[in-house]
């Protein structure tokens, strides 16, 4: 999957025009020196073979699978790759994303380390890798010699984690800004499990939907069951049965997740947020905000907004 390298090598040429010197220095590497076939019908010429390149840190990629069968079919398929990624110094950070961090557990790099993947590897991990201290909560972990971030844009974290620490957080916001960078998602892991594109199931994904149009002040059981055209019971059951919560606390993630994006996307007021999403009172919009999230509508803003 070549994109995210490519993306990788422009945040790193940015960062370098941003600073006014070639603070990194990008090299392209193969397993050997010939050329690459990637996806999409790229082929990639190295300028150096892994064994030969004396690189501080290497980024590996992810690549194209959906069932373990097909990670399965890598993993023996780069057989070379992985043996080399092993006899590498033990100096040499490596970097790793989505379904590319399959190859760098294979390789023995990631044992007795903190690790995270794309959410759907996470019981295939577990039991070929249980000496990984494998976080899918997280959709970011950074060790001393390694990296591992989750989904086919994992790269940004990592780039992220890699220009602040280098240059800073100032600077990487700049670069953000200029080059017109999504943030990573979600802001905080409390909201990972209620996004609307990861509801597969149809009862959740209309509950979702009802849960944004209504006023939080609305979202009784009753109100929504009548929605969604089931009784209470039914739907207290199901979302049990789905999510392992009652159904005020996931329409309370649900709710707070949509005034979370406002904080992160609008200038609006946390005042104007609160009455726009039907909270009768700001102080309580709050309190909840913070008591789910570990954070006030304030800071959580200026964490985690570009």
């Amino acid at each position: 999957m070549p994109a995210g390298l490519f993306a990788f090598a422009d945040l790193l040429t940015a960062a370098n025009r941003r600073v006014g010197e070639q603070h990194f220095e990008l090299c392209w590497i193969g397993l050997g020196s010939e050329p690459v076939d990637c996806a999409q019908g790229m082929r990639l010429q190295p300028q150096s073979s892994l064994a030969q390149a004396e690189c501080s840190a290497v980024l590996i990629p992810g690549l194209w699978a959906d069932s373990d069968a097909m990670i399965t079919a890598a993993l023996e398929a780069n057989r070379g790759l992985i043996r080399a990624l092993n006899q590498l110094p033990r100096t040499t950070q490596l970097w790793s994303y989505c379904t590319g961090v399959c190859l760098l557990a294979q390789s023995g790099r990631l044992q007795g380390e903190r690790a995270t993947a794309t959410w759907w590897l996470a019981s295939s991990m577990q039991a070929r890798f249980p000496q990984v201290h494998w976080q899918f909560e997280q959709t970011q972990v950074s060790n001393r010699l390694n990296a591992t971030a989750s989904g086919v844009s994992g790269y940004l974290a990592i780039a992220r984690m890699l220009l602040e620490q280098q240059l800073g957080s100032v600077a990487y916001r700049e670069i953000a800004t200029l080059m017109v960078l999504p943030r990573p998602e979600p802001a905080t892991p409390v909201f990972r499990a209620v996004g609307l594109m990861q509801q597969t199931e149809p009862l959740l994904r209309r509950l979702h939907l009802v849960v944004e149009r209504l006023p939080a002040q609305q979202l009784s059981v009753q109100r929504l069951a009548d929605e969604l055209a089931v009784s209470a019971r039914t739907l207290a059951r199901k979302v049990k049965s789905l999510t392992g919560l009652a159904v005020a606390d996931q329409v309370r993630l649900i709710k707070l997740n949509q005034a979370g994006e406002r904080l992160l996307l609008t200038a609006d007021s946390i005042s104007r947020i609160s009455v726009a999403l039907g909270y009768g009172d700001e102080s309580s919009f709050r309190r909840t905000f913070k008591h789910v999230t570990g954070l006030t509508p304030a800071a959580y803003r200026q964490q985690y907004k570009l």
